[in-house]
């Protein structure tokens, strides 16, 4: 039986072509198994950064080609971010997903020019929003003619340097009508700490998945890694890659288990 959720996972950031075809043909021989859909993810550059240091990518083009390869060798859809209205048409070319960061939910010329490039279109929640703002984000890409949105819940700002998980918000975006995703691991960061760099809880990243899946989420996201102590972006929040079948095959059971 096919499970009812689908599957957006990688690296934070692209940090080379032979690390981003390992990632990806890893996780797709256990969702292969499986059967998840599954959509590959990986941001080609970071432009929100604590510290002017902070490693943001291996450059645009370089970084989009190797999407694009990832794209041809597996046959698999890949998705990553846009930050400006001028990336969208750009990256739109090696892509099939284009996912507006959290930061930047509510910027009208962003929204419409993802539209307008004809992909589909992952708006993540702001940690600043009540989910019921968000139907207002996804009307702006609806409105612009591009119908194929999805919303991401990744936690809301909880104090100066937590976020927490409120479940109430997949069902209600669900009552918009797009496929409602949760971030597993972004969900689990720990922002603005004192030395510039974001912390995280990533020995919760199964217990949220697991809650999110009993609550009927339509997809999952899920940052990865082969050594998430040694990545460049974010591996304070990412899963190590050698975890993930026992994580989705314990998903696939819930699922099943809550559809009997």
């Amino acid at each position: 039986m096919t499970p009812s959720f689908f599957l957006l996972a990688g690296p934070c950031v692209i940090e080379g072509e032979e690390m981003a075809l390992r990632i990806a043909e890893h996780i797709l021989t256990i969702t292969d198994r499986l059967h998840i859909p599954y959509t590959f993810k990986g941001s080609y550059r970071k432009a929100n950064r604590s510290r002017l240091d902070s490693f943001t990518g291996i450059g645009d083009e370089k970084a989009l080609q190797v999407l694009r390869k990832v794209r041809e060798t597996f046959d698999i859809p890949v998705m990553t971010d846009i930050h400006t209205a001028a990336e969208a048409a750009m990256a739109a070319e090696y892509v099939d997903v284009l996912q507006i960061p959290a930061f930047l939910c509510r910027q009208t010329d962003l929204l419409v020019a993802a539209a307008h490039t004809g992909r589909t279109v992952n708006i993540k929640k702001g940690q600043f929003l009540s989910p019921q703002a968000m139907r207002f984000a996804a009307d702006k890409v609806i409105e612009a003619g591009n119908p194929r949105v999805m919303l991401t819940e990744r936690g809301t700002t909880f104090g100066y340097q937590d976020l927490v998980v409120d479940f109430r918000s997949i069902p209600e975006m669900q009552r918009f009508g797009h496929p409602v995703v949760l971030d597993c691991t972004h969900s689990l960061q720990q922002p603005n700490q004192a030395d510039g760099v974001t912390g995280g809880i990533p020995q919760l990243i199964g217990t949220i998945a697991r809650a999110g899946v009993a609550v009927g989420v339509d997809g999952i996201f899920i940052e990865t890694h082969e050594n998430p102590a040694e990545a460049k972006s974010d591996g304070a929040n990412m899963l190590p890659l050698d975890q993930l079948e026992g994580l989705l095959t314990r998903l696939v059971r819930i699922r099943e288990a809550i559809e009997m």
